[in-house]
C-alpha cells in the first residue's frame, strides 16, 4: 500500500463531486436545468448556484480569505432560498463560471493552509463556530456529494441519464427490458411487504 496524502485524498473526492454535479447539466436546455422537479423546487442549476456559495463560505470566508465574488443571494436581506434557483438573468455560463471560480478559490485555500488551521464560520453562533480546515473540507465534500446525488435523481427523472460521470455510470448492466423488469419486481416486493406488515 502506498502512502496517502490527506490533502490530495480530500481534494480528489471534492473534485469528483464537483465534476459529477456539473456533468448533470450537459446536453440539457435552459428550461430543463432550471425547472423544479420536486415539491420543494429542487433544480439542477440551483444546486450549482448553492454549492458555489457553500465553497466560497466554508473554504473562503471561514478562513479569512473572501473570494471577492458578489453573491447577493446570500445577503441577510436576500429572498428566502434565493441560493437554490437561478433567475432568468443568471445564465448557465454565469452560474457555472461562478462555481468554477469558487472551487479555484477553495483549492487555493486548501493548498495554502494546513489541515489543522482553525477558522470561524461567520454564520454559526459565536463560541460554536470554530472549525479546522480539515473539518470544513469534509463538510463541503459531504454537501457537494449530497447535491450531486440530488442532481443524479433529477436527471434520471428528466431523460433517464444516470451515473457518477461520463466514464462511470456506476449502474448494474442491463438493457431497457431488464430495468423495466427489475423495477416491476421491486414494486411487487414493496406491495407484498406492505400487505404482510
Amino acid at each position: 500500500m502506498t502512502a496517502s496524502d490527506p490533502k490530495a485524498d480530500l481534494h480528489r473526492y471534492l473534485q469528483s463531486a464537483r465534476d459529477s454535479l456539473l456533468w448533470k447539466l450537459e446536453g440539457l436546455s435552459e428550461y430543463d436545468i432550471r425547472r423544479p422537479l420536486t415539491p420543494t423546487g429542487t433544480n439542477l442549476l440551483g444546486l450549482v448556484k448553492h454549492v458555489s456559495g457553500v465553497e466560497s463560505g466554508y473554504l473562503g470566508d471561514t478562513f479569512g480569505r473572501p473570494s471577492g465574488e458578489p453573491m447577493p443571494w446570500l445577503a441577510d436581506d436576500a429572498e428566502l432560498n434565493a441560493d437554490m434557483w437561478a433567475t432568468a438573468e443568471e445564465t448557465r455560463e454565469h452560474i457555472v463560471g461562478l462555481y468554477r471560480r469558487a472551487w479555484a478559490h477553495a483549492d487555493a485555500t486548501i493548498e495554502a493552509l494546513a489541515l489543522d488551521t482553525v477558522g470561524r464560520v461567520p454564520w454559526w453562533p459565536s463560541g460554536k463556530n470554530e472549525v479546522t480546515l480539515h473539518h470544513a473540507v469534509v463538510r463541503v465534500i459531504a454537501d457537494t456529494q449530497r447535491h450531486a446525488g440530488h442532481a443524479d435523481i433529477l436527471r434520471e427523472l428528466m431523460d433517464g441519464a444516470v451515473g457518477m460521470n461520463e466514464g462511470n455510470n456506476s449502474m448494474a448492466p442491463g438493457d431497457d427490458a431488464w430495468w423495466t423488469s427489475y423495477r416491476s419486481r421491486l414494486e411487487q416486493t414493496a406491495r407484498e411487504a406492505d400487505r404482510n406488515a
